[in-house]
């Protein structure tokens, strides 16, 4: 329950996504989409393009 405990749980979602954060920062986001897994399989759309099947398979 990330409301019962606000400073705890904005530190650990901090702690998890600083390190994509400055891959964006350092990298640019072209080189950051296409160069991380992890970064590329959260992305829903990239470049005016759908990237995500079911996000694809929703809205069609």
């Amino acid at each position: 329950m990330p409301g019962a405990y606000p400073r705890t749980s904005t530190l650990a979602l901090t702690n998890r996504t600083l390190e994509y954060i400055e891959m964006i920062a350092n990298n640019g986001i072209t080189k950051s989409a296409t160069g991380s897994g992890p970064l590329k399989s959260a992305l829903n759309t990239f470049a005016g393009e759908i990237t995500h099947e079911a996000v694809a398979g929703a809205v069609t």
